[in-house]
C-alpha cells in the first residue's frame, strides 16, 4: 500500500471517528433521565409509573395475552412478554428521556418521560 493511500485512510477514519463522537454527544446532550415509564397500548396512554419505585405490573393485552413490566433501581424494563419474538424483552431496561421499549405483536409500548413529560422535560 502506498503511504499516500495509506495517510488518507488515516484521515478518513479520523473524521469518521469524530462525526460519530459528536453525534454521540449530541444524543446524549439531548436525553436526560427520566423519571416516568409510560405505557401504551394500541397508541393510547393507558398508564404511567414512576422510575422512582420500585414495582411489577402484569399489563394485561387483548386475547388473554399480557406483559410485565417491572420498574427497579430506577430503569423500566418487561420482565415478561408472550409474544412470539420477545424483542421487548430482551431490549433491555430503560431510563433517559425518549427511550422506548416496543412489543409489536401485543402493540404495546413504553417510553420513558421526564416529570413535565416529553424529551426534553427532565
Amino acid at each position: 500500500m502506498s503511504e499516500h493511500k495509506l495517510r488518507n485512510d488515516i484521515i478518513l477514519a479520523s473524521a469518521l471517528l469524530l462525526i460519530a463522537a459528536l453525534a454521540y454527544s449530541i444524543i446524549h446532550s439531548v436525553m436526560h433521565k427520566g423519571s416516568l415509564a409510560i405505557v401504551s397500548i394500541d397508541g393510547v396512554d393507558v398508564a404511567e409509573y414512576r422510575l422512582d419505585e420500585d414495582i411489577e405490573i402484569e399489563i394485561p393485552i387483548e386475547n388473554g395475552h399480557s406483559n410485565t413490566l417491572t420498574i427497579k433501581d430506577g430503569k423500566a424494563f418487561i420482565t415478561y412478554a408472550d409474544c412470539p419474538d420477545k424483542l421487548c424483552v430482551k431490549r433491555g431496561g430503560i431510563h433517559l428521556t425518549g427511550q422506548t421499549i416496543v412489543c409489536l405483536p401485543h402493540k404495546l409500548v413504553v417510553r420513558i418521560e421526564g416529570e413535565g413529560g416529553g424529551v426534553d422535560a427532565g
